[in-house]
């Protein structure tokens, strides 16, 4: 019985590219009665199909769906000593973007911001879109002070990029509210919603001092990160 010769993988292929891959060596194999292959090479596609459903189309990033479910468990699971740190991002007047540009240069925004956000990352954090123009970036087991400094370090990384080589006049920055929990209260199954929703608060809290900022709270009231404008 011959044996189906090994597919060369283009050095960029992408998911689609990869699970119709394995699904036609699959075929293949399966009409040659080699199943055990023929199943290692469906797994791969269901593998493939599965990741899919938990990316962005449009930035490659985390979806919504990812963040829900790995959000919960991180705070279900959580027994690092400095806490979750999420951060809320906003692009800050990202209507003007599309309007002004259209709508194919905000795509290729959006994009761009998603791929400055997961710059640095520790391990085991990540960037979700939330919706729209809007992310979030989860940072487990940071203490407060090292998540403003992350939050505001990915502020400065959008705010510095040479945006005008997108286009002439282009101009992009983003606003953040980052909520710091040390140690998630017990049985509280809204945990992981009461977290977002103080970050959104804060994040609002960063519009509302002019776009362009990064919002916490202390043990005292709502800070803004200073910075040079």
């Amino acid at each position: 019985m011959s044996q189906p010769k090994a597919a060369l993988v283009p050095s960029q292929a992408g998911p689609s590219d990869l699970l119709a891959l394995h699904e036609s060596i699959a075929g293949l194999l399966a009409t040659q009665g080699d199943w055990r292959r023929a199943y290692q090479h469906l797994r791969a596609a269901f593998d493939i199909s599965h990741a899919g459903s938990l990316r962005d189309s449009l930035t490659a990033s985390y979806n919504r769906r990812y963040l829900d479910q790995r959000l919960h468990g991180l705070l279900a699971d959580h027994q690092g000593r400095d806490g979750i740190a999420i951060a809320l991002i906003d692009l800050d007047l990202f209507k003007h973007v599309n309007d002004t540009f259209g709508h194919l240069v905000g795509d290729d925004v959006l994009r761009q911001v998603a791929a400055l956000l997961q710059e640095g990352l520790p391990t085991g954090a990540f960037c979700a879109r939330y919706g729209g123009e809007e992310f979030a970036l989860v940072l487990p087991d940071v203490d407060a002070d090292t998540a403003v400094k992350m939050a505001e370090d990915a502020r400065a990384r959008v705010a510095r990029f040479p945006w005008s080589s997108l286009r002439p006049g282009l101009r992009v920055t983003i606003s953040v509210g980052i909520a710091h929990e040390t140690r998630p209260a017990s049985g509280r199954v809204t945990e992981a919603e009461w977290q977002l929703v103080r970050a959104d608060t804060l994040l609002y809290a960063a519009k509302r001092a002019g776009r362009n900022m990064v919002a916490y709270r202390d043990r005292e009231s709502i800070q803004i990160v200073e910075h040079p404008q």
